[in-house]
């Protein structure tokens, strides 16, 4: 614990001291946590499993995710559904499914022997978006702005509207829950949904409008807007456990409703200290998942799971998106960007370590085993790959095919 303290400290404070280089050579916060954390790993390669098991790991996990997922719900500009809401309704609610969907068939081909429900599991471990580990592509101005827009859109909303089919996948697939069909799931995923949803909605709303009304009486401070910030996720999350809800459905939603009910003209410059703390627990995230490197690939890797995250990264993402996106008023080039920009990260992470915790067995070890190639091979590919995808779209606007 003390040398995961003292590595995560070193990286940060000497990232922080030459972040302007390191971002001209492209290199994140979250890509540097993970060589630490896989160095980190292999010293304290025997007590690693039950540390990543420990129910204390879980609920940080937990946590984290609440505040992640409030900071993304708060973070979408340009309006709810950013300045193309329809062509990001198509994203979330067609070509999620969609590549959920394909997720799922795919892994009863190349993952033979695992229920529907673990493959469901890591069906919302692969498929959500995240660009932590390639921040600038959203800066990038070869990339036309309608569509940074819509993957800004993505990323924000796809992590929250993904968490209550992980929760449900999660309880039909854990041998640690009372639920044997997908009815008992339902039964018990349904109903804390719904307690979520008006835990989140209540304590979003409630705490903009008293925001709202003391800043007009002159009785907060610069420091306290910015801190109930802070609070907000927190207390949706803990009074949404409380009542037995979704902790995670609440964050996210209490993000949607302070976002909403605010009214503010520095309400961007009042996100800064949760986007800070955003950005800091999802950099502890990524060393976390340095750790669960080593520990995945020390149990070897077959070749069914390195294909399947090859695909659920390529195909199956784009083939979603293209799919999703038929009749709709972007071209062609730019619906192949919006399919090829698609980094995994901070969520697949969150979504992963829990359910490594949760599972048992040969589900534990695939969850685990996926999580590492899906992140890493994404890396890679959208480290690389994406920059060039930048620079064929700017060349082929510049030399257009007549």
């Amino acid at each position: 614990m003390l040398l995961s303290l003292v590595a995560v400290s070193v990286v940060l404070a000497g990232w922080s001291l030459f972040s302007r280089g390191f971002e001209r050579l492209r290199l994140t916060a979250p890509m540097v946590l993970v060589l630490v954390g896989i160095a980190v790993g292999f010293t304290t390669q025997d007590a690693l499993a039950s540390t990543l098991n420990a129910v204390t790991a879980q609920h940080v996990a937990e946590i984290i995710l609440a505040v992640l997922l409030f900071v993304d719900a708060t973070d979408v500009r340009g309006g709810y559904l950013g300045s193309d809401p329809r062509s990001a309704l198509r994203l979330l609610f067609i070509a999620m499914p969609l590549g959920l969907a394909a997720s799922v068939l795919l892994g009863l081909w190349l993952m033979p022997g695992l229920s529907w429900a673990v493959l469901l599991v890591i069906a919302c471990v692969v498929v959500p978006i995240d660009f932590a580990p390639t921040s600038s592509l959203l800066r990038d101005t070869r990339i036309p702005e309608r569509v940074r827009s819509l993957l800004t859109v993505e990323a924000g909303y796809n992590d929250g509207i993904v968490s209550p089919v992980f929760i449900f996948a999660l309880v039909l697939a854990s041998d640690r829950t009372d639920a044997e069909t997908p009815l008992d799931a339902l039964a018990r995923a349904v109903p804390d949904a719904g307690k979520a949803l008006l835990v989140g909605a209540v304590v979003g709303a409630v705490l903009a409008i008293a925001t709202n009304n003391a800043e007009r009486r002159s009785l907060m401070t610069g420091q306290a807007k910015r801190l109930i910030l802070v609070t907000a996720p927190l207390l949706s999350f803990g009074a949404s456990l409380g009542v037995g809800g979704n902790g995670f459905v609440s964050a996210f939603v209490c993000g949607i409703a302070f976002n909403y009910f605010r009214t503010s003209p520095t309400f961007a410059a009042e996100l800064e200290l949760v986007d800070d703390l955003g950005f800091l627990l999802a950099s502890v995230m990524w060393f976390v998942f340095g750790l669960t490197a080593v520990l995945a690939l020390g149990y070897g890797v077959p070749w069914g799971i390195v294909v399947f995250c090859g695909l659920a990264l390529t195909v199956v993402r784009v083939a979603a998106v293209l799919l999703s996106m038929v009749g709709s008023s972007l071209g062609w080039r730019e619906k192949l960007l919006l399919g090829g920009l698609g980094p995994r990260g901070t969520p697949s992470i969150v979504f992963g370590l829990l359910a490594f915790n949760a599972l048992e067995g040969a589900a534990e070890h695939t969850v685990a085993q996926v999580l590492v190639v899906a992140v890493l091979g994404s890396v890679v590919l959208h480290g690389a790959g994406a920059p060039a995808l930048a620079r064929a779209y700017a060349k082929s606007q510049a030399n257009p095919v007549t």
